[in-house]
């Protein structure tokens, strides 16, 4: 059994990849591009070339064979026109999700952004209003998904300094902002989770530990501490 990362290459999910190589984990990590695969490796994972933008429920279906759980880390940012937001910050996160029911994988982690939300608007930029309209949407897909236990994690603004090992994770956070080590840490934490409760969780820097924050929770699970 496994850990599986969609959008293995990202800075966050290295970061992942390698504290849960640490924890004696083995990690399989979804790139685009075949010359991805040196980090990815660096950090403890096995690299699996796919394009998320592309692929089908079928095609990602076989690199999920075998996971116990996954993480979508995968993320685009803002796409080229108003109301057409990137394949990998909504239709691909279906397909994935799709594709974990088919390959009958419960535990699915999102990582996701503040601020996320079908209704949101955002006037002032529509590029941003469609990016958070479209990852909402996703994520309201997976909540309702009774073949999937889904954590739907929202940081704050990522800051380049680093984790302090203690954040502030809840259904409602508040503004705030978050290092990356310390999102990294905890999704490490929840994919050793079998559940979490509430799904929707936002995460900003705070005091709390970030063991006893997912503790917080996670109400019974063997495998995690």
């Amino acid at each position: 059994m496994s850990v599986l990362i969609a959008g293995g290459h990202g800075r966050v999910a290295l970061m992942v990849s390698r504290l849960l190589g640490d924890r004696g984990e083995r990690v399989r990590a979804l790139i685009r591009r075949p010359e991805q695969a040196g980090r990815v490796r660096a950090a403890g994972a096995r690299p699996l070339v796919a394009d998320l933008a592309t692929a089908t429920a079928t095609d990602l279906a076989g690199h999920l064979s075998g996971a116990r759980a996954v993480l979508y880390a995968a993320g685009a940012g803002l796409g080229d026109a108003p109301g057409r937001p990137h394949p990998v910050d909504h239709d691909a996160i279906i397909t994935f999700a799709d594709a974990a029911e088919r390959a009958g994988v419960r535990r699915f982690v999102m990582l996701s952004t503040m601020g996320a939300d079908p209704a949101m608007r955002y006037p002032d930029n529509p590029l941003v209003e469609t990016f958070l309209q479209a990852r909402g949407r996703a994520d309201e897909n997976l909540l309702i998904r009774p073949a999937l236990d889904t954590t739907v994690v929202r940081p704050a603004w990522f800051r380049e300094r680093p984790g302090t090992g203690a954040v502030h994770l809840a259904a409602r956070t508040g503004a705030g902002d978050i290092a990356r080590e310390d999102v990294a840490a905890v999704l490490a934490a929840l994919l050793a989770a079998d559940s979490t409760d509430p799904r929707v969780l936002e995460l900003i820097a705070g005091s709390t530990p970030i063991s006893d924050a997912v503790a917080r929770h996670v109400p019974h699970s063997p495998n995690s501490g």
